[in-house]
């Protein structure tokens, strides 16, 4: 969830392995690793936090979204099911090759 909407929900190896969304991807790159030689690269979203008071159009997340476009900016993506038990509210889901993390 960002800002009280659902923008991701999956089977959780599946959500673990293949997000779709860029608040999920900056999430997971968040989770510490247990094992000091692995390096990934933690995802910072800049920008000021949507208030729930006072959401921008479109997209909540596109003031702070690393691969957002018009359209982001423009419609609030519906949440739809990509692939099976796969549901993402974002226009650009089908398209960007985000990053997961192993179970």
């Amino acid at each position: 969830m960002y800002v009280g909407k659902m923008v991701e929900t999956a089977p959780v190896e599946m959500l673990f392995a293949d997000c779709k969304h860029p608040y999920t991807e900056a999430l997971l790159s968040a989770i510490p690793r247990p094992d000091p030689r692995v390096k990934r690269e933690q995802i910072i979203l800049t920008g000021e936090i949507a208030s729930p008071a006072n959401p921008p159009s479109g997209c909540y997340l596109h003031p702070r979204c690393l691969y957002a476009q018009d359209i982001c900016s423009q419609e609030e993506p519906k949440l739809e099911e990509i692939e099976p038990d796969h549901f993402v509210a974002c226009h650009r889901a089908r398209e960007l090759s985000l990053r997961g993390v192993k179970l």
